[in-house]
């Protein structure tokens, strides 16, 4: 039989019998003294490890589902080379399901007084802050048959980022703001828009924005034209409360609310309108203020990344109370909550005509699109169930919409691949219609 390594040096050494590779080292070690020199003189060798030096450097955030590298430099000190196994050890929720054992593991080689670098590229399946674990290292002899072991702390964090996966419809959306803000003129005057400019009346053009004095002045018909007003005020006002705990899908209803608030808040942002976030339940869990257009959106990125669901009942009077303290002048509050109908008619209705009368308030609900497909089954008992309790739950959020389209409230109901585009459109509906 052929040995290699160890077994062939041992068989070399005289103390291993040929094609046996299970031998006792104590009982080595008592017999052969070669073998015991040879053994610490390899121990000897090894590059000790607690007087390495480790320092990190790469990134410091990354959105969910892209890659991070994150880059770990080891200073060898002594004057032994190190030959060694790395551990870079990270939370499970670093990596996608099965890279952990070859992402974190790394062999290093460092000559004696120098230094190399080791990446672990990590790829986190959550968000919020990711920090690193301990390194674990063990450094061998040039024989391999002893080695030494050590731990070293090495902090680092990494800021796991919300996707912003609805970045795909700000084009569009965008193409319909500049349409707005003058290059199709609005016929219309709310107390949203201001004037904009005069041009030649055309067939169609309501009656009631000819200016008059303009037409005396010259020989065609003059049309009035509006556009939406800029610097007005919007707070996104996030429930985090035990209702955005619910998954729909592979991800909490929370989830969905964010990538809807970061796509209007982009969209919001380019518009010229100011815009805030609150994250509430029992208590403030996130405020972001007075951020200019250019910080708007990565402040807004930032906060949400630590954010998680509070397994609690929100307290729709607390709620309603710090956003009306934390918008004073007349603002359009965005709530991204639930349309279920406890929370709505014992939490939101009775305290909703605060938010009312003084501002403009939309709601976006986060829809199960397993419910639609439920409400559609059909061919056995199980499935006419299944199909009645969905058209049940259905019902009851038509119910809540139309209870809160009474009170004023412009509702968006939406499944999580429609709510982001959804809520734009609303947002850009209102500016049309003068109503920011």
């Amino acid at each position: 039989m052929a040995l290699t390594g160890r077994a062939a040096l041992l068989a070399a050494l005289g103390s291993l019998p040929v094609g046996i590779w299970e031998p006792s080292w104590t009982g080595i070690l008592a017999v052969n003294a070669p073998l015991a020199v040879a053994c610490a003189c390899d121990f000897a060798l090894a590059a000790p490890v607690r007087r390495l030096g480790l320092t990190r450097s790469g990134d410091t955030s990354v959105r969910l589902g892209d890659t991070a590298d994150v880059a770990l430099t080891i200073t060898n000190p002594s004057r032994r080379p190190l030959r060694a196994r790395l551990r870079d050890a990270w939370p499970p929720s670093a990596w996608q399901p099965g890279m952990e054992t070859t992402a974190s593991r790394h062999r290093v080689t460092v000559p004696a007084g120098e230094r190399r670098r080791v990446t672990t590229r990590l790829r986190p399946t959550r968000r919020g802050d990711r920090q690193a674990d301990r390194v674990t290292i063990r450094s061998y002899g040039p024989l391999g048959l002893f080695s030494r072991q050590g731990t070293h702390k090495a902090p680092w964090t990494v800021r796991v980022l919300p996707p912003f996966t609805s970045r795909k419809h700000l084009p569009s959306k965008l193409a319909r703001l500049r349409e707005l803000d003058g290059r199709t003129s609005l016929l219309t005057r709310g107390e949203g828009t201001e004037f904009d400019s005069l041009r030649e009346y055309v067939p169609g053009d309501d009656t009631r924005s000819i200016d008059w004095r303009a037409t005396a002045r010259q020989s065609a018909v003059a049309v009035r034209t509006w556009r939406p007003e800029r610097d007005r005020h919007i707070l996104l006002v996030l429930d985090t409360g035990r209702t955005s705990a619910g998954r729909v899908g592979d991800a909490p209803r929370l989830d969905a609310s964010m990538d809807a608030a970061l796509l209007l808040a982009a969209l919001a942002s380019r518009a010229g309108d100011r815009v805030d976030l609150l994250a509430y339940d029992r208590k403030v869990r996130a405020l972001v203020q007075g951020r200019t257009a250019g910080d708007v959106l990565p402040s807004l990125v930032n906060a949400m990344a630590t954010l998680e669901p509070e397994l609690v009942e929100t307290n729709a009077r607390g709620l309603t109370a710090t956003a009306l303290r934390t918008s004073p002048r007349r603002s359009l509050i965005v709530l991204l909550t639930t349309l279920d109908a406890a929370p709505i008619e014992e939490g939101l209705l009775p305290v909703l005509s605060q938010l009312t009368q003084r501002h403009t308030v939309l709601l976006a609900s986060v829809a199960d699109p397993h419910i639609t497909e439920m409400a559609k089954a059909r061919g056995n008992v199980d499935a006419v169930y299944e199909a009645a309790a969905a058209a049940q739950a259905q019902s009851e959020r038509h119910r809540m919409a139309e209870q809160l389209r009474r009170h004023g409230v412009t509702v968006v109901d939406a499944t999580p691949d429609d709510l982001a585009p959804a809520l734009a459109d609303a947002y850009l509906a209102l500016k049309t219609a003068g109503r920011l």
